[in-house]
This record gives C-alpha cells, structure tokens and sequence, in this order.
C-alpha cells in the first residue's frame, strides 16, 4: 500500500478550507498558526489570539516583523485593517462567553467521546501550564484539532479513553491529522475523508479506538 501522508503544512491548508466567511477563529499555539498563512483572502475571516488581538493576518516576512504584534505563543503575526488591540482580560470574556465561532487547537490525545487532552504528558521536563486551552475547549461553539494521527514512537494519539489529564471533557468536533478528518459526533467517531492509497482498515489499526466510514 503506497501513500503519502500530509505534511503540517497540507494539514493547515486543509483545515483553511472548512472555515467560514464571517467565522471569528481562535488558532492554538503551535502547529494551528499555520492556518493563517493559508485562508482564503477573498473571505473576511476574523482571527483572535488570547492576549488581546482580533484582525490578524498571516505572518509576517522577515523585515516586516514587529516586537510589539505578537500572538499567545509569541510569534510575530500582522494586523489586517480593522484589526484591534485590547485587554487581556476583554480576550477572555470574549472566549468564556461564548463569542468564538472556532477555535483549532494541537492535541496529545483525542478520545472517540471528544475529550481532549492538550496540555500535559506527566514528563518531567514539560512545562504544566494548560493556559487559555481550557477556556477555547469550554467556550467555542467548535473545537477542532490539528495533529499528526501517530507519535513520534508509533502510538496513536486518538484513543477510546486518553491517558493524560484532560483539557476539556467531550469538547472536539473534529480532527484533522495528516491522514484523515474525523467528525466526532455522539461519542462515535466517523471517518469522512482518508489520504490517498490508505485504506480504511489501515487507518483502523492506526488508532487507538473504534472508527466508522462516513465517506460519501
């Protein structure tokens, strides 16, 4: 069986696709900023970042960036016109009420119910600051997440129950890895899209809970 999976970038642009004109989106640390580099430009999409910023646009070249424009996990992004600063404080209201249309985050586990895990492994040497995570899990009206379907070590990060402290409890919508997108929906998980020359059967063995083929 010969396939190719996507790489991180191929995963951003796929997760771009499915956002919506209008949307107000809060992109995690890490991996989800890529997204901005590749939303469509013709859509007014409105980005948000935890420490006080709405109206960012992809990140900046080299000789454009700005010390002082930076997101949640301090890189350097742009303001689109419009784009607004404000209270650290403010951001969070907007997370916790519920003003979020969806927010992208990375995962270390998603289990077949929606529970995220995101934030800690219990290693020594990880830093153990769940950060705003918690408040995008709870206060978004969706969650997606952006990972690699597998570890480093060949485990498999969407499991029937995770095993590392939870994030938010039945709180993903659906999950995009490099080899498939996946709706969780009533506790089940479901298959709508598998990378090209990867059988279903395969996908199955690569993770670690039950799968159900909602490919059309």
């Amino acid at each position: 069986m010969t396939y190719q999976k996507l790489s991180r970038d191929q995963i951003a642009q796929r997760v771009a696709v499915d956002i919506p004109e209008g949307a107000y989106v809060n992109l995690g640390i890490g991996l989800p900023t890529k997204i901005a580099n590749y939303l469509d430009p013709n859509k007014e999409i409105f980005l948000h970042s935890e420490n006080g910023l709405l109206g960012m646009g992809p990140a900046p070249s080299e000789d454009q960036q700005d010390p002082e424009l930076i997101n949640a996990g301090k890189e350097f992004v742009t303001l689109l016109q419009g784009g607004s600063f404000f209270h650290h404080g403010d951001s969070f209201t907007m997370m916790r009420g519920g003003h979020i249309d969806i927010c992208v985050l990375g995962a270390f586990q998603v289990a077949e119910n929606g529970d995220l895990a995101n934030w800690h492994t219990g290693a020594a040497d990880s830093i153990p600051a769940v950060g705003g995570a918690m408040d995008l899990a709870v206060g978004a009206k969706n969650v997606y997440v952006m990972m690699e379907h597998m570890t480093k070590t060949g485990e498999p990060k969407i499991v029937d129950h995770c095993t590392y402290p939870l994030t938010g409890v039945q709180c993903v919508n659906r999950i995009y890895t490099d080899l498939s997108v996946i709706d969780v929906i009533n506790n089940t998980l479901h298959v709508t899209e598998i990378v090209d020359g990867l059988s279903f059967e395969a996908l199955e063995k690569m993770t670690g809970a039950q799968l159900i083929d909602a490919r059309k």
